[in-house]
């Protein structure tokens, strides 16, 4: 099977995938076997409802949100390639990597790109803040009904106040980095995939 999956992706293709997210090639060529496998119209495309199908996002409360990121704006279809990009946020940073000073794009997997991803799970309106409203829908989602509203409005509150830094009663991808300086993020928004 890993065969046929690699027969379908050409080398160059590849290539490509590997320089632009980091991936190995037997990454790739296993992902690509993952990504057929879920890709039920065999179109090579996923839907939102192929991704529905995986039962890790199926019980995460933010699957929906982590489901959208995959789909560019008005598109409601995402093939491999683009597919390989938002996974790539999840890569591992290497030790190696650390050290690369490259003139080249930062990499997909850099702290700051796995800032800017989690920022926009919570910025729902794409106004680059995220509101105390856009706040407590994505902890009702987490906690779902085991807080009251007052409870839920008390923690969004104090989250604003402590990240607000500007007084204007929402947190920007700054405060929000501000407040994630201390935060491994890099090790928490990893997915270990195999090599």
């Amino acid at each position: 099977m890993g065969s046929r999956a690699s027969s379908l992706l050409r080398d160059e293709e590849i290539e490509e995938i590997k320089k632009e997210t980091g991936f190995s090639h037997s990454q790739i060529t296993r992902l690509y076997s993952r990504f057929t496998s879920l890709d039920k119209g065999e179109n090579g495309t996923l839907s939102r409802e192929d991704f529905q199908r995986i039962p890790e996002l199926a019980i995460n409360p933010l699957g929906d949100r982590i489901i959208n990121a995959f789909f560019p704006e008005g598109e409601d279809q995402v093939n491999f390639r683009g597919f390989m990009r938002t996974l790539a946020h999840f890569r591992p940073i290497e030790d190696n990597e650390k050290s690369k000073d490259q003139n080249g794009p930062e990499p997909l997997n850099s702290r700051s790109n796995k800032l800017h991803f989690a920022f926009r799970l919570y910025d729902l309106d794409k106004d680059d803040k995220i509101s105390r409203d856009e706040l407590l829908q994505v902890l009702r989602m987490m906690v779902g009904v085991n807080i009251s509203d007052e409870q839920l409005g008390s923690i969004a509150d104090r989250t604003i106040q402590e990240a607000d830094q500007d007084g204007d009663s929402a947190i920007s991808f700054t405060e929000f980095v501000k407040v994630l300086e201390k935060v491994d993020v890099e090790q928490k928004m990893s997915i270990r995939f195999l090599h």
